[in-house]
């Protein structure tokens, strides 16, 4: 059941974003800090690739979902990038990550050059990767976008936004911490009545984080935020790029 589940979701995926299965569609590789979850602070070789299975309404890099863009690019031209940079931590984010054929083969070669791995994704598709780390973003029902477009993209987001059988695997398989975008306090009460269809989550891993784009909207939040994670035993996370730099690309 597992594998048959796993499966259907990476047959959507191959089809729908990827035709050169030699080379990795990627929307930016650039050097920055990291700015949210365990590793905040921590400078980063981020690799963002570009394709996603779900449209969130407030999506911050639309431009590798609503809009995708990028370069196909060998896994020889991207290993020979980061290493250009002076720090072992990569960051393999997306758009969603697990979309690419070849991101098992690229995780293999980025470990096998001494990098600590973390991968960004929403938890949909699932793929034996290398990971140190894996930052898992379930997406909550304040992503959906009914209104945006017409609402074309809401009932697919809905479809997919969810998938427990991944998700658990992930938790089983890797080290990783769980992180949710709020945007009300009722987001508490559906971040609870997910994590109690999971097998053993650990609080501690479970990180939330505001909704928002600039440093207002992040800083108005911040506050009722952090003491509802006190109640609930949560963490909280900054978004610290955001904070220095502003919501812009390449940081």
């Amino acid at each position: 059941m597992l594998k048959e589940s796993l499966a259907a979701i990476g047959r959507f995926s191959l089809r729908a974003h990827f035709v050169n299965l030699n080379s990795v569609r990627i929307a930016e590789i650039f050097y920055s800090i990291q700015g949210e979850g365990r590793l905040v602070g921590m400078p980063s070789v981020f690799i963002r690739t570009s394709g996603c299975n779900l449209r969130c309404v407030w999506c911050d890099t639309p431009y590798t979902s609503w809009r995708p863009e990028g370069e196909d690019w060998s896994i020889k031209k991207i290993l020979r990038e980061v290493r250009s940079y002076p720090s072992r931590h990569v960051v393999v984010t997306g758009g969603e990550p697990f979309l690419m054929p070849e991101i098992e083969e690229l995780t293999q070669k980025l470990k096998s050059g001494g990098a600590h791995i973390t991968i960004e994704t929403a938890a949909t598709v699932f793929k034996p990767v290398a990971c140190d780390l894996l930052s898992l973003s379930p997406k909550l029902s304040n992503s959906t976008p009914w209104k945006r477009a017409n609402g074309k993209f809401a009932r697919m987001h809905e479809a997919r936004r969810l998938n427990y059988t991944v998700i658990q695997k992930f938790l089983d398989d890797y080290d990783y911490q769980l992180k949710f975008v709020v945007d009300l306090r009722k987001d508490f009460t559906e971040i609870r009545r997910l994590l109690d269809e999971l097998d053993k989550v650990d609080p501690a891993r479970v990180l939330i984080m505001a909704r928002g784009k600039t440093r207002s909207e992040l800083r108005n939040k911040a506050e009722w935020i952090v003491r509802a994670c006190m109640r609930h035993g949560f963490g909280y996370t900054p978004r610290l790029h955001i904070e220095l730099f502003g919501n812009r690309r390449g940081t």
